[in-house]
């Protein structure tokens, strides 16, 4: 496995901590809106890097969290007539309904910023007994210059910042850029805390849970590129303060999805929602895939539904060997060797250990699309359409893409195979009666 370290600008071999394990971790989100598909990109791209480890045998500890104290929830809140931890929950429920959609697990450990105070104040503190933090007035700041190479995660450098700086004046700290790890307010929900009631600072969140929930560095760190800078670099100062390590091993980052000039945000106002698609979610994920992730995604409409036609393309030649086999009872067989099946399995696997380069991944899942489909023509080798088929289902699962297929019952046979001997004889009017019918029942598409 080769991966590209954003840390170090360079492709390098993975070589995990504890052998044979993965230890991960994923920014969330800052819950107090609905994801648009922007966000969903991350949430696709990292669910596919693990899938990946696991296929290949590792044991992955996936962790992603969220932030569910945040200004921006808190003016939710005030606009809905409601309490912070209500609008919190609702876009935690949200999230983990989109996640869904989008076909990536949610079977991971997601802590929540809330359950983590205790943790994130005494993490400060450390800080502050360290000289790399200093309290005014109950604020708390750290001072970015106690790092020599602040700025490496990002290739920034601290001079160069400073000279450009929009950073509103705060007479209270002692170098524009350094950052709020605690501010004191009376404003929203607060916690109780040595410098006086307030909220963490955001890149103090992460970093803090990290430590409790890790013990420790950890093999992956990731999210998506405009959390980089200040976020992550933010993180990594802090850690390099208090353990003279970058956190993690590896920091890996996926690319924003554009519209026009502009990338996707809340800010810019040009946002899709994920639960607003009115597309089949599968060919969503396999458009979001079939970019490579540290690139850009130049995002049209036109774009979205040539995937969404791909991925019917592969559901129909799936579909229809399921049934073939099903209909002969040949699902269960054992897979035999077959050379072309297992060339093109090694080639899908060769594109995702470089990197993860879905979309030369993509191109053997369209490869074994095809072959599936010569062998349904061909209609004499069940062995040879079963050995495509499970071949099918290995790339479903790392790409995390989903068909779920019922086994067909009598009567459903019974038209399945008509409708078969009909396009064999070529009585295409029959033939395309008992399609209809079959699509009906949710047997084809």
């Amino acid at each position: 496995m080769r991966i590209y370290n954003t840390l170090s600008d360079k492709i390098e071999p993975f070589k995990p901590l504890v052998e044979n394990t993965v230890s991960l971790y994923v920014c969330g989100p800052t819950v107090y809106n609905y994801i648009h598909i922007g966000n969903a990109r991350p949430v696709i791209f990292f669910d596919v890097v693990r899938r990946t480890f696991e296929h290949l045998g590792y044991t992955v500890h996936f962790v992603s969290n969220f932030t569910d104290v945040d200004d921006k929830i808190i003016t939710k809140a005030i606009e809905d007539e409601t309490s912070e931890i209500v609008v919190a929950e609702k876009f935690i429920q949200a999230f983990l309904n989109d996640v869904e959609r989008v076909g990536s697990h949610k079977d991971y450990l997601a802590p929540r910023v809330t359950k983590y105070m205790d943790s994130i104040v005494h993490y400060i503190g450390r800080l502050i007994d360290q000289g790399s933090a200093y309290e005014v007035d109950g604020d708390v700041y750290f001072d970015v210059k106690f790092i020599s190479d602040y700025g490496l995660l990002s290739n920034r450098n601290v001079e160069d910042q400073e000279v450009g700086a929009r950073i509103e004046a705060n007479p209270k700290k002692r170098n524009p850029l350094d950052f709020t790890l605690w501010k004191k307010t009376p404003m929203g929900v607060t916690f109780p805390s040595p410098w006086g009631e307030g909220r963490p600072g955001w890149h103090t969140e992460c970093v803090a849970m990290i430590e409790d929930i890790f013990g420790g560095r950890i093999d992956i760190h990731g999210g998506g590129t405009g959390l980089m800078f200040p976020h992550h670099e933010n993180e990594i100062a802090q850690s390099k303060a208090l353990h003279q390590h970058a956190i993690a091993s590896v920091w890996m980052h996926s690319g924003h999805l554009r519209v026009g000039d502009k990338k996707m945000s809340k800010s810019e106002g040009k946002i899709i929602l994920v639960k607003d698609l009115d597309v089949d979610y599968m060919g969503f994920r396999l458009y979001m895939l079939s970019n490579y992730y540290r690139a850009p995604i130049e995002y049209s409409d036109e774009a979205l539904k040539s995937y969404v036609q791909e991925w019917d393309r592969v559901k129909r030649a799936y579909a229809q060997a399921f049934y073939r086999l099903d209909l002969i009872e040949s699902l269960d067989n054992p897979v035999t060797e077959d050379v072309v099946v297992k060339e093109i399995y090694n080639d899908f696997m060769k594109a995702m250990k470089d990197d993860f380069n879905t979309p030369n991944a993509i191109t053997q899942l369209q490869k074994l699309t095809k072959l599936l489909n010569q062998r349904l023509r061909q209609d004499d080798d069940p062995n040879a359409l079963l050995n495509a088929l499970s071949m099918m289902n290995v790339f479903f699962d790392v790409l995390g893409l989903k068909l779920d297929l019922a086994r067909l019952n009598k009567a459903d046979r019974n038209i399945y195979s008509e409708w078969t001997d009909a396009r064999r004889n070529k009585d295409y009017d029959k033939a395309d009666r008992l399609r209809e019918t079959l699509t009906e029942r949710g047997i084809l598409a």
